[in-house]
Parts: C-alpha cells; sequence; structure tokens
C-alpha cells in the first residue's frame, strides 16, 4: 500500500537528521525586536533564546514604562524568530516527508 517501506523509514531518518542540523544553525540566526523608537532592543535566536537586551538610560526613570517596553520588545522579538523558525523547520521536514496522497502537512 505504502510502497517501499524501508526507503520510506531511511528518508524520515534522513528528515529527523536534517531537521536536527537546521535546529543547531538556527541558534545562529539572530533577530531584533524594539520598542520606543529603539530605545530597548532584544536579540534572540531563532530558536528563541535570548540573546542580548540593550536599554537606553532615558527609560530607567520610569519602572513601569521600562516594564511595558521591555515586553513590546520581547514579544516583536519572538514573533519574528518564531516566523523564521517556523519556516525553516517546516522547510527541512517537508523534504523529506514520504509523498502520501492526500497527507500533504505543510503547505
Amino acid at each position: 500500500m505504502f510502497g517501499d517501506l524501508q526507503g520510506m523509514m531511511g528518508k524520515l531518518k534522513e528528515t529527523q537528521q536534517k531537521i536536527e542540523e537546521t535546529k543547531k544553525r538556527l541558534d545562529t540566526v539572530f533577530v531584533e525586536g524594539s520598542a520606543n523608537q529603539g530605545k530597548i532592543k532584544i536579540t534572540v535566536s531563532a530558536n528563541r533564546v535570548v540573546k542580548n537586551i540593550v536599554i537606553d538610560s532615558v527609560v530607567l526613570e520610569d519602572k513601569e514604562e521600562l516594564e511595558d517596553y521591555l515586553i513590546i520588545a520581547m514579544n516583536d522579538a519572538l514573533k519574528k524568530a518564531n516566523a523564521i523558525n517556523d519556516a525553516e523547520l517546516a522547510a527541512a521536514a517537508k523534504d523529506g516527508m514520504p509523498n502520501i496522497p492526500g497527507l500533504d502537512m505543510f503547505k
């Protein structure tokens, strides 16, 4: 029914390896989120790990404002990181998926 099962399993193993390699590579891809016209910048990896936070001293005067801007900058960075992560992992997975009619999970 599914053709060469052993070949399919080999292809799935290859795909798993590609996904792991992609995850490692995404540790070296960085995106920046910012808020308050760049006075707060947060850098995260495409695997959503915070790497750096830069805060202009001007925003240190108001704690609540700083907290709000940190949330905005973090969400901005994570949104960008998620988009890259999702696209890269979907591409790696799609290349190795067996061609099963009606089962196209990565359109």
